[in-house]
């Protein structure tokens, strides 16, 4: 019996793993090459008319600032321009705020800093699941958790995923950066070495946008959770469902958040139910293709059934809001003009109004292991990149409109 390639016997764990490795070292190269001198990712800075626009300020009452001596001062480039560090911004954000309050404008002073009161406006967790691959998810995941930071909220991003492709856009390779008890499992697992979720959180290059990763070991709670129920049947202590262990893991760091977004796996297992569970809202990313919208009936179906087995343990299942999210749309596409359109018909307003085109510039940003946020419009051809970044703005923005209905507050930002 020949081999693989035809080099001999070889075991297929030996292969595979042999293969891993080649892989993974390969990848490490790639980063210490893109990413030099200490392969960490860095966020771009932003011209003083970007950061005005993030800001809701016009470019000369920033310019203003700038000479007056208020605030951070930018960076000077070539021929005076100015550039800002998102901590620049964030800064500028309070500072504008502190004035605003200082003359009693406390609706003003809202618009900049966006943070919730924790009196009246509950964390707001929003998962974005799908159990297709390919549907987007992740890509939704990381650019919704970025917009929200560039607007100024404080964001948590959560990668739920095995496979970790959200922290691998975050810069974790997570075989190497990550060892054990490093990802969510570490604070929602059912033994004594359970660690507080505060210290597997981990700061990102952007500001304000804080991740817990993700990597392999997730799947022991997939394997650990049918025990732990068994022996709860049998009369066993295990101290709470499953299905609650990641909200009272998210609970234990809410004051420090304003939004938590979680990318979940792509099957239906516990991870999933306990993420759907500690959700206050749900974002289903949707492929129009007949075979696609023919899965998601079947997820939906599978989803409904387990959550109300939830329900009927005890669990809470209330979302703020579900939305359907249409991805790698192509407009000049018939069919896929026509399946948006079924779905509409179906669900109505649950479709969100803008759906997220397919795009190359979203792709290539990709090859770096970058968002469309991270990368200047220079990078590429420029109607390319603004139809991206319009369709990017479009679905983020009805978003986050969702996220302040939640909150009571009106579409100007009410003070109060």
């Amino acid at each position: 019996m020949g081999g693989l390639d035809g080099q001999g016997v070889l075991a297929a764990d030996e292969a595979i793993a042999a293969d891993a490795a080649r892989l993974s070292e390969q990848l490490r190269v790639m980063r210490d090459r893109l990413f030099p001198p200490a392969a960490q990712k860095t966020l771009r800075t932003f011209s003083s008319g970007e950061a005005a626009k993030l800001i809701g300020v016009s470019d000369g009452y920033l310019r203003q600032l700038s000479i007056a001596g208020e605030g951070p001062q930018p960076e000077t480039g070539a021929g005076g321009r100015r550039y800002y560090s998102l901590a620049d911004i964030n800064a500028l954000r309070h500072h504008l705020a502190a004035q605003a309050r200082a003359k009693g404008n406390l609706a003003k002073a809202r618009s900049y800093v966006k943070w919730r009161d924790p009196e009246r406006e509950h964390l707001q967790v929003i998962s974005v699941t799908n159990f297709k691959g390919g549907s987007g998810k992740t890509t939704t995941s990381a650019h919704m958790a970025q917009h929200l930071a560039l607007s100024g909220y404080r964001v948590l991003a959560v990668d739920l995923d095995p496979q970790a492709s959200l922290s691998a856009l975050f810069g974790y390779q997570p075989e190497i950066d990550l060892s054990g008890n490093d990802t969510l499992y570490g604070a929602i697992r059912y033994d004594e070495e359970r660690r507080p979720l505060s210290q597997i959180i981990r700061r990102t290059y952007f500001d304000g946008l804080d991740l817990v990763p993700g990597n392999l070991e997730l799947h022991e709670f997939e394997h650990t959770t049918p025990r732990v129920l068994a022996e709860r049947q049998a009369g066993g202590g295990a101290d709470d469902f499953f299905f609650a262990r990641i909200q009272s893991a998210l609970a234990s760091v809410a004051d420090d958040y304003d939004v938590v977004v979680i990318d979940c796996p792509p099957q239906l297992g516990f991870l999933t139910l306990s993420a759907l569970c500690a959700s206050t809202s749900v974002i289903v990313t949707v492929h129009p293709q007949m075979l696609d919208v023919a899965s998601m009936s079947q997820f939906l179906y599978m989803t409904a059934d387990l959550l109300s087995v939830v329900r009927e343990a005890g669990g809470s299942l209330n979302f703020d809001f579900l939305r359907y999210l249409v991805t790698r749309y192509e407009p000049n596409d018939g069919p896929q003009t026509q399946i948006v359109g079924f779905l509409r018909s179906q669900f109505g307003e649950r479709v969100l109004t803008a759906p997220m085109v397919k795009s190359t510039a979203i792709s290539d940003a990709g090859l770096t292991k970058q968002t469309l946020y991270e990368v200047g419009r220079d990078n590429f051809t420029r109607s390319t990149y603004d139809r991206a970044m319009e369709a990017l703005t479009s679905v983020n923005a009805e978003v986050e409109a969702l996220v302040e209905a939640a909150w009571g507050r009106n579409v100007a930002g009410d003070a109060a």
